[in-house]
């Protein structure tokens, strides 16, 4: 972390002293307003509230583990010229903080996704509050009204048609969270298995779900002690539940292990901290993903 911090604040003092002496400016494309999301979620709330009315961009590039994220110098330079930015706050964005802290941002709305909705302390004790507030619908949807406030602000002119998308938008939330709440109000038990970290406090929370996962949150570590596997296998044998899941982008060798283990099938339950490069490419959504998940978290809780 520490390496991160300095490397940045290097990354910083380059960026802004390169502008200073070049003269370098970054407008969005044909007078539109420029937001810039450091991650996949907030980065897809913000074009639908957008609409194709503003110039939206995610940081973190398709397919990168969001935890290994080291911002180049022409992030620093797309953050300085945005209009809105939106990061999530925390341990993680430590980097965010201390690149803000050399710019001038009073031209420049900025969202916190961890200030938008009331946080919990993450699984493991360590008193750090858990930075994945998006995986729970309800809590996409306060993050997308403050997103909707930011840019109404910035850019006047389109606040209407920006009002009109977050209206839509949010009642395409509330589908979300009604199937959800179907899913769970049907199953045949309560219970999941994680053979990956644990990214969803939020969402076991807001569905009543418990839960059992190799890692507290997004922990460092990749290998789980054996006493840690064996409990998981037990569980799932004792209780007979029929799925494991793991995140995106994880190398899915823990969850096929317990699942080879147990006949457990594995299973994706996306995060939506970021997205492969084929399904940016084919436009896939945070709906879509969390769509996804709606059929996933009914197989598990068969």
């Amino acid at each position: 972390m520490l390496k991160r911090i300095v490397s940045c604040a290097i990354i910083a003092t380059f960026a802004l002293g390169m502008l200073a002496s070049c003269g370098l400016e970054i407008q969005a494309g044909d007078g539109m307003r420029s937001v810039v999301a450091t991650i996949f979620a907030p980065y897809d709330f913000a074009r639908s509230v957008a609409g194709g009315l503003a110039e939206v961009t995610m940081l973190l590039p398709p397919a990168c583990e969001s935890h290994a994220f080291e911002p180049t110098p022409q992030d620093i330079i797309r953050i300085l010229h945005c209009d809105v930015f939106i990061y999530v706050g925390g341990e993680s964005d430590a980097w965010v903080e201390r690149i803000l802290s050399t710019m001038d941002t009073s031209g420049m709305r900025v969202v916190t996704l961890m200030d938008c909705v009331d946080t919990v302390e993450e699984e493991g004790g360590d008193g750090e509050q858990d930075e994945h507030v998006w995986t729970s619908p309800g809590n996409a949807k306060r993050i997308t009204q403050r997103i909707s406030e930011a840019m109404c602000g910035a850019d006047p002119q389109n606040a209407a048609a920006y009002r009109r998308n977050t209206a839509a938008y949010l009642a395409e939330l509330d589908a979300l969270d009604a199937q959800f709440r179907t899913v769970v109000d049907g199953a045949a038990r309560k219970a999941v298995v994680f053979g990956d970290r644990f990214p969803f406090r939020y969402f076991m929370d807001a569905y009543g779900l418990v839960y059992a996962a190799a890692f507290p949150g997004c922990a460092a570590e990749t290998e789980a002690s054996a006493g840690t596997v064996l409990a998981l296998v037990e569980k799932i044998k004792t209780e007979g539940i029929p799925a494991v899941f793991h995140t995106e982008l994880s190398n899915e060798n823990m969850a096929r292990a317990i699942g080879k283990e147990t006949g457990a099938k594995v299973l994706l339950l996306h995060a939506c901290h970021n997205i492969s490069r084929a399904d940016f490419q084919a436009g896939r959504t945070y709906l879509d993903l969390m769509g996804d998940n709606v059929e996933a978290l009914r197989e598990a809780l068969g």
